[in-house]
């Protein structure tokens, strides 16, 4: 029988870490790398060597990325979602489509990154199956949680290059960027990042009332990078 991927919840710890990614979301999305759609969707898959966890579970995620494979995509989701997890009326790392970002990026702009995150996750599964005997994907959200706060607190068991303290830096510097970075790079799906902070986008003009309004943006629609390419290009 196959396990299915717990369904993250909001009642934890994990609320505080929404908090801190949104503090930190205007000075990320303006250091993100300059790497381009085009460039990350040409990239072929079968060109990116794939790392394989090698366990028996299996998952209801079918899906081959730029870089990772099927395991990693859908640890890579998990993992996201609990540093920024979703709640009522608020998107979180799955609803803005993070993992995608990191997936492109690392088929893109991150490319010197690729080794290091296939020893990172490797060291994450090993961690995990010698605490829980399961996967991250698999585990409960209080598992997933434990994890990572002894990642943060470089105390997992498993990890020596990147450190578990690295890697979790790592995670959580992509999730942001993956959240607030504009759409044309993957992420922040639907402009769910900017929705949250209140970011206007790549607007045109801005009325007199948006110039004297000292409140978060609001007015539809936000406008990206792709769309506002497209609007100088008709006109």
């Amino acid at each position: 029988m196959k396990e299915k991927t717990p369904s993250p919840t909001t009642e934890t710890p994990a609320l505080d870490r929404r908090s801190l990614l949104i503090g930190s979301a205007l000075g990320a999305a303006t250091s993100v790398g300059a790497m381009t759609t085009a460039d990350a969707a040409t990239k072929s898959h079968a060109s990116h060597p794939q790392h394989a966890h090698g366990t028996s579970q299996s998952h209801t995620h079918q899906r081959q990325g730029a870089f990772l494979n099927d395991d990693d995509y859908a640890t890579i989701i998990a993992f996201t979602e609990r540093l920024m997890p979703g709640a009522s009326g608020k998107p979180g790392a799955k609803d803005a489509n993070v993992a995608n970002y990191i997936d492109l990026a690392l088929s893109g702009a991150y490319t010197d990154q690729q080794y290091f995150y296939r020893q990172g996750l490797e060291a994450l599964e090993k961690h995990c199956q010698a605490q829980y005997k399961k996967s991250f994907m698999f585990l409960t959200v209080a598992q997933q949680d434990a994890v990572l706060a002894a990642m943060d607190e470089n105390k997992a068991a498993g990890f020596t290059w990147p450190t578990a303290k690295a890697f979790f830096e790592k995670l959580r510097l992509h999730t942001i960027e993956g959240l607030f970075s504009d759409p044309v790079y993957g992420g922040n799906k639907d402009f769910a990042g900017w929705k949250l902070v209140g970011f206007p986008g790549a607007q045109p003009f801005f009325t007199e009332e948006d110039m004297k309004s000292g409140k978060p943006f609001t007015r539809e629609p936000i406008i990206g990078m792709q769309q506002s390419q497209a609007r100088t290009r008709k006109g």
